[in-house]
């Protein structure tokens, strides 16, 4: 992908600010768990940037278990929605490559499906500079299992259907840029699932980067394709999302 393809896939979530909100998959208590065991500290008072933040599905997430979160996100559409759903949490403009915080404000720095739009040479030494002493860098990405046999088969079809279909595993990036920088990793995989009707599954479709870039005119027969598959797969109209959910923490050193 070039880099006009990739910063328009970056900004292609704005639009389907509302789709995404509503349909995209949250997170279980047990990823929160993880997160502060391997952050050393509890979540609570913790100071936390989430970057990359979406319209604040895990940003709202975290400030339920009682950190002081602010969002940073670039696409004023996803903002905008965040702020409509959730205004007690303020959000700033900017990118993780060049956070707009100052040196050691943060105890947490979280990316949460979001980090594989950075430039890891820029983002990982300004999220050390922006940490405190023994804070901690967590990225996690939380996508379906490849193991459902139903999901494999809808792959093979969007990878013949659109040219920029791609599927996200943290693993390694993860493991080569935090490494590279001399931080310490650990990494978790948990394995979830969520029960959805078929509509609210198109929807989360429709939110992903290479659906979203579409018009309009290529967009609607890719979604009624699929429709049409899902249904004869599932006629009662509800299927399960397998989920691989991988956290990596970083923690700076004390």
């Amino acid at each position: 992908m070039t880099d006009l393809q990739l910063q328009a896939h970056a900004m292609s979530f704005g639009p389907v600010a509302e789709q995404y909100d509503a349909a995209r998959p949250s997170y279980p208590a047990e990823l929160f768990d993880e997160l502060e065991r391997l952050a050393g500290r509890p979540l609570r008072d913790a100071d936390v940037l989430d970057v990359g933040a979406g319209t604040g599905i895990a940003t709202r997430l975290l400030a339920a278990r009682g950190a002081r979160v602010i969002a940073v996100e670039p696409s004023a559409g996803m903002a905008a929605r965040l702020h409509v759903v959730s205004p007690q949490i303020p959000v700033v403009k900017g990118v993780g490559d060049a956070l707009p915080c100052h040196d050691r404000s943060a105890d947490l720095i979280t990316y949460a499906q979001a980090f594989h739009w950075t430039d890891p040479a820029r983002s990982v030494p300004e999220a050390v500079r922006v940490l405190r002493p023994g804070g901690a860098l967590a990225l996690w990405w939380n996508v379906k299992d490849r193991a459902a046999g139903w999901f494999a088969e809808q792959e093979q079809r969007l990878a013949a259907a659109l040219p920029s279909y791609h599927y996200y595993s943290g693993s390694p990036l993860a493991h080569a840029e935090l490494s590279g920088h001399g931080l310490a990793t650990q990494t978790v995989r948990l394995h979830w699932e969520r029960r959805v009707t078929v509509d609210s599954h198109l929807d989360d479709l429709t939110s992903r980067s290479y659906v979203a870039v579409l018009p309009a005119e290529q967009r609607a027969p890719v979604l009624a394709a699929e429709r049409a598959a899902l249904l004869a797969a599932f006629p009662d109209g509800l299927l399960t999302e397998p989920y691989l959910l991988e956290l990596f923490v970083a923690r700076t050193p004390a």
